[in-house]
C-alpha cells in the first residue's frame, strides 16, 4: 500500500501542488495587508477617513464598481505573487512539468530499445 501511495505521489506531482497550495494559503494575509495599504492610499488621495466605504460606494452612473475594482486589485496582486513563486521554482530547478502518461513511457521504452 505504501508503494502505491508513493507511486501516486510521483505520478501526479502531488508534492509541488501541495507546496504551491501551502504557499498560496500562507500568502493570503500579506495580500490582505497590501490591499488595505492600497485602500488607505486611495483614502489619502481622495481625502476620506474611511477608504473602504469610499471604494464600496464608488460608482459610474448607477453601477457600483468599487467592489469590483477592489477585487480586481486583489486578483492582480495574487496573480503576480503566483507568477513570482512559479518563476522562483523554475529557477531553482523544481520540476513542474506534467508526468509522462503510460503511453508516453511505453513509447520512450520502445525508442530506447530501437536505439540499442
Amino acid at each position: 500500500m505504501f508503494k502505491e501511495f508513493m507511486a501516486f505521489l510521483k505520478k501526479f506531482n502531488v508534492i509541488p501542488i501541495a507546496v504551491g497550495l501551502v504557499l498560496a494559503l500562507s500568502f493570503e494575509p500579506v495580500i490582505a495587508a497590501v490591499s488595505d495599504l492600497i485602500l488607505n492610499l486611495v483614502g489619502i488621495i481622495v481625502g476620506t477617513d474611511n477608504p473602504g466605504e469610499f471604494v464600496s460606494t464608488l460608482a459610474i452612473g448607477d453601477l457600483l464598481v468599487g467592489n469590483v475594482l477592489s477585487e480586481l486589485i486583489k486578483f492582480i496582486i495574487i496573480a503576480f505573487a503566483v507568477f513570482m513563486i512559479v518563476k522562483a521554482l523554475n529557477k531553482g530547478g523544481m520540476d513542474t512539468e506534467k508526468a509522462a502518461t503510460p503511453d508516453q513511457e511505453l513509447l520512450a521504452e520502445i525508442r530506447d530499445l530501437l536505439k540499442k
